[in-house]
């Protein structure tokens, strides 16, 4: 009975998602624009000049090349670490296979 409720519980919901309307911008008009007034230009540049500036960070090739020498870097010892950590288990398993039949040999008289 407790999966049936979960199960319905779930479906609801995903039926709630599905359903829903998207959610919906509201476009907010300044009382200026609304009564027909013209604006100051004080209040009209601001949108503008934010076009005005650059686009992105500008980036030194020099630092993006020693970011990208570090980034190898710590990939090649995070997989150094991963080789040793897979042959230790690798090793492990092979010790214990090697044990269990020895056990298992002289629990059978061999």
């Amino acid at each position: 009975m407790t999966k049936f409720r979960g199960l319905v519980l779930v479906g609801l919901i995903g039926l709630l998602a599905l359903c829903a309307p998207p959610a919906q911008a509201v476009v907010v008009v300044s009382p200026a624009v609304a009564s027909g007034r013209a604006a100051p230009a004080a209040q009209l540049a601001w949108p503008f000049e934010e076009q005005l500036a650059p686009p992105g960070p500008v980036l030194d090739p020099a630092g993006t090349a020693q970011a990208n020498s570090q980034r190898t870097k710590n990939k090649l010892i995070a997989g150094g670490v991963a080789v040793v950590l897979l042959l230790l288990v690798i090793w492990g398993r092979k010790v214990r296979s090697k044990k269990a039949k020895k056990i298992s040999d002289q629990a059978k008289g061999k």
